[in-house]
């Protein structure tokens, strides 16, 4: 898929779950829960034993009915192994120029990590179209979203860390382009506990949770 078409269903799902898990196994067993709760979009971490691994199996069992890509990648080599095991997108911490450039040679999407509005200018001007922010609740979560986004308005923004279903809402009014959502949707404990049914159920209020309010907000206008 190129660029055009991943920004498209990231923005149309609204949501990245982001997957933290401690095997291999946990992790598959999480991607095939939140794809039962109606996310179609997965971030595998970096921080996953064997990521690339469990990406190119969500991709084999998946394939174009889920857009799968790798998290916390922080340098090129991660990069290209994380795309040649068929990740569409990268997601960074940080920013990070060599990630963002291997995307790049690859016709890739790279989303780069960034804070401040400093941040955010040098990823925007190493061609970064949609940022994320992290952690974004700790500074003031949906407000500070509005704020980056009066003299960014052309800048997607991805708000993750502390993003959840009691504050979804608000970061979707204050222009954010999509969630990236972490433990309060992938709960492992869970996972671990034999309970996938709660994080099917806990994607499915999520959907809905950003269906609502982006409606909510279309209304508005």
């Amino acid at each position: 898929m190129n660029i055009d078409g991943v920004l498209k269903k990231i923005g149309e799902i609204g949501i990245v779950p982001v997957v933290r898990a401690a095997s291999f196994e946990e992790a598959r067993q999480a991607v095939d829960a939140i794809c039962a709760g109606g996310i179609s979009v997965i971030e595998i971490t970096m921080t996953v034993p064997n990521a690339p691994a469990v990406i190119r199996e969500v991709v084999r069992k998946y394939g174009d009915k889920v857009l799968t890509g790798a998290g916390t990648v922080l340098r090129s080599e991660q990069a290209t192994e994380c795309l040649d095991a068929g990740a569409e997108f990268l997601v960074s911490p940080g920013l990070s120029v060599p990630v963002i450039k291997t995307a790049q040679a690859h016709g890739k999407l790279a989303i780069p990590g960034a804070l401040t509005p400093t941040e955010l200018m040098m990823a925007s001007l190493e061609g970064a179209r949609v940022i994320k922010i992290f952690p974004c609740e700790n500074m003031g979560g949906a407000k500070y979203i509005k704020a980056l986004k009066a003299p960014f308005p052309g800048v997607e923004l991805i708000p993750t860390g502390g993003v959840n279903l009691s504050n979804a809402a608000g970061y979707i009014a204050a222009g954010a382009f999509a969630l990236g959502v972490g433990a309060d949707l992938v709960n492992v404990a869970a996972l671990r506990a034999g309970k996938a049914q709660e994080i099917i159920d806990a994607a499915k209020k999520l959907v809905e949770a950003v269906r609502e309010a982006r409606a909510a907000k279309t209304a508005a206008h």
